[in-house]
């Protein structure tokens, strides 16, 4: 049985006699005064009120790279004081802190605000279909739904973007596809048509930049699947180009760019 990270207090898989973490390893709880100045390691924030499901991610985290540092953070005020102080390379954060509905959101404000690019993984209970769109709508770069995914998922997306975001920094500009199209879905830029910001997440964007790149060529499921993490098959495949259609219509009611090629695949048809 995969473990699945809850959000109750004390509901770690309780009923199944199973407690759904790694071996408690000792992390750190928010850096020593002067210990950490100029460290070459890369550092972490989990940002998450419930201490159990802070040590699981935390765990994970360390389990698949141990020589991260890992700052664990469970209130709004502690977390943003730690961020004015602390540039961390990848902060895990949840939207609901303590009593607060929407400190997360708050949390990401104040972390745009600093604009230091540090991306942000949200792990969080509210419902992934309405909360996903307004994470990255908030520069977010993905969003995971509790109860919904495994240790190998959450460690599979947040090892993803933490290799995106360092090889960001210092990246050459990126260039637009075309005259209208930006996007740049390996670096989680936001991209935007026609000077407007369109609102993906990252594997829309990633089937997206297939599409371009091969623009005027028929892109087959099987290639699609490249960039799926999970899954991988036709219906959930065209359900990301179907989403990706709807946000460029948000922008454009006419655009048709994006061709299906009945039992093969999709073409972007642009020239």
């Amino acid at each position: 049985m995969p473990c699945i990270v809850p959000k109750a207090r004390g509901s770690l898989n309780a009923a199944a006699g199973r407690v759904c973490r790694r071996p408690r390893k000792k992390h750190s709880q928010g850096p020593i005064p002067g210990r950490f100045d100029n460290r070459p390691m890369p550092t972490v924030a989990v940002i998450e009120d419930d201490r159990p499901t802070s040590d699981q991610l935390a765990g994970w985290i360390k389990a698949a790279r141990p020589e991260l540092t890992v700052h664990q953070w469970f209130d709004r005020d502690s977390a943003e004081a730690a961020l004015a102080r602390e540039r961390y390379d990848l902060v895990v954060l949840d939207i609901e802190l303590g009593r607060e509905r929407h400190a997360g959101v708050a949390i990401i404000n104040t972390i745009n605000k600093l604009h230091q690019g540090t991306p942000v993984l949200v792990v969080s209970a509210m419902p992934a279909a309405i909360y996903r769109s307004i994470m990255k709508a908030l520069d977010a770069w993905d969003y995971l739904q509790k109860t919904t995914f495994d240790e190998a998922e959450f460690v599979e997306t947040f090892l993803d973007i933490l290799r995106s975001a360092r090889s960001q920094r210092g990246a050459e500009p990126v260039a637009a596809v075309d005259d209208e199209l930006s996007l740049d879905p390996l670096w989680q830029r936001s991209p935007t048509w026609r000077g407007q910001r369109i609102n993906l997440p990252l594997t829309a964007q990633r089937i997206l930049a297939v599409l371009v790149q091969h623009k005027g060529q028929t892109v087959s499921y099987e290639d699609l699947f490249e960039v799926v993490k999970s899954g991988r098959n036709r219906d959930n495949v065209r359900k990301h180009v179907s989403a990706i259609r709807d946000a460029f219509r948000d922008l454009d009611p006419s655009f048709d760019a994006i061709e299906n090629v009945p039992m093969r695949g999709f073409r972007w048809s642009r020239p």
